[in-house]
């Protein structure tokens, strides 16, 4: 009985923690590049394209709807244009992405 507590214990020099260690810090970097870096890359790429919004810029909203921007309004928000002549206003942040390969002009 004595001996599985005498080979349970740890051994000396602190090698062992030390590489019992290394696979969470090597889990922990490759979430990082591969997860968390891309995201914020992304998000900051958004953020930008959001702020670059301009007149006669035609977007596609996150509800799923095209559009072009009609006027931008200095409170956050956008008055957009749809097909039939119809006027919406919305936030900047609902803006997904541009859209102007896909709406082709009358």
């Amino acid at each position: 009985m004595i001996d599985q507590f005498i080979l349970m214990a740890p051994q000396a020099g602190g090698q062992n923690s030390l590489m019992s260690f290394l696979p969470l810090v090597a889990i922990v970097v490759v979430f990082y590049f591969f997860m968390i870096r891309p995201q914020m890359k992304k998000a900051k790429d958004q953020k930008k394209y959001i702020e670059a919004l301009k007149k006669g810029d035609k977007i596609l909203t996150i509800g799923g709807i095209y559009g072009k921007i009609v006027d931008v309004k200095e409170d956050g928000s956008i008055l957009m244009e749809v097909e039939d002549g119809t006027k919406m206003r919305i936030s900047k942040n609902a803006v997904s992405h541009d859209a102007s390969a896909t709406i082709t002009p009358n």
